[in-house]
């Protein structure tokens, strides 16, 4: 009896292919040319900033970043032009990391609450609200910052002071704790908690209600359902929307430029009466700047365009691959 070898057993494999109509065709088509379209965008606006901002990295080279002195005009015939953007560029991701600490705890708990506790017309009310928070324009957020928080996080401010002045980050050489980076990162957190918690209640309700009934009936209280299934299927929508909400305080104008004193040196006490961002210096310095200045100020943004661009691709790159974990 001869042997059967494995080719004769095996079927010949099939090709599988898929036929798309026309409505199909014509949708592929225009998702695929609009897609196209943002690339394309970005890829112009990159480039024209750093067509715009060559010359300066020219003359500056790495000290453009790192360098701690904005000095523009001359005297007695001599240019005094220096621009760098150091300590703005540390002010921008310090106020933006004190936002994201201060809004992830509350914009989990809030998705939490609006998805498993709340109750049905409770939800639906503080959905819509949470929605139309989302769409508040930032000058709104910086004036009540200004006018109504100001007060409030002096306080705070104060607190943190007298308990934990002992650790650098808490420290100050002049108790005057206005317009500090504290005070613009807890506005900051105000403004960007309704998109973090949207986005994160969103994927909450994505779970599997069989997982979760599962653990209902082998004995488990909601919270144990929370935190063995929710949390660990929500991880992507977590971080997804942290990152979303990191890169939105990262480009944040109006309200810092309110509640923050552009100071060129550089700050790691959160707490102290002085810092900036790149967003809000560019918003300050443009409407009276020298050309070469507008030139310092166009590299300004090509830096920051392409810190958040690093950020929302460091992001997709986290949650796809916190998807597969979960």
């Amino acid at each position: 009896m001869s042997a059967v070898s494995p080719s004769q057993i095996s079927p010949e494999p099939r090709e599988l292919s898929v036929v798309y109509n026309r409505a199909d065709r014509i949708f592929r088509g225009i998702v695929t040319s609009g897609a196209l379209t943002s690339l394309i965008i970005l890829g112009l606006i990159g480039l024209f900033l750093f067509v715009k901002s060559a010359q300066v990295f020219n003359d500056k080279g790495i000290s453009f970043i790192t360098g701690s002195n904005w000095t523009a005009g001359t005297g007695d015939g001599v240019i005094l032009d220096d621009f760098s953007i150091g300590p703005m560029l540390t002010g921008t991701i310090l106020v933006a990391f004190i936002a994201l600490i201060i809004a992830l705890p509350l914009a989990i708990g809030g998705a939490l609450y609006l998805e498993f506790y709340a109750p049905f017309k409770i939800r639906k009310i503080l959905t819509a609200l949470l929605d139309l928070a989302a769409a508040i324009p930032s000058l709104i957020f910086g004036l009540w910052g200004l006018i109504v928080f100001t007060s409030f996080g002096e306080r705070w401010a104060m607190l943190l002071n007298s308990r934990f002045g002992w650790f650098p980050l808490f420290k100050v050489e002049n108790e005057i704790f206005g317009r500090s980076p504290f005070i613009a990162g807890c506005v900051l957190a105000s403004l960007i908690v309704p998109i973090t918690t949207s986005v994160t209640r969103e994927v909450f309700s994505r779970t599997p209600r069989d997982l979760v009934d599962t653990c209902y009936s082998l004995g488990s209280s909601r919270w144990g359902a929370i935190r063995t299934v929710v949390l660990p299927f929500g991880r992507s929508g977590i971080i997804g929307g942290a990152m979303l909400g990191l890169g939105r305080a990262l480009g944040e104008t109006i309200a810092v430029y309110l509640l923050l004193n552009i100071v060129f040196r550089y700050n790691f006490k959160i707490l102290e009466s002085e810092g900036g961002n790149i967003a809000s210096l560019i918003a300050t310095k443009f409407g009276e700047a020298t050309e070469y200045e507008l030139k310092a100020l166009v590299a300004a943004g090509f830096v920051l365009f392409l810190l958040t661009l690093v950020v929302n691709m460091l992001a997709a790159t986290i949650v796809q691959k916190s998807t597969v974990r979960a």
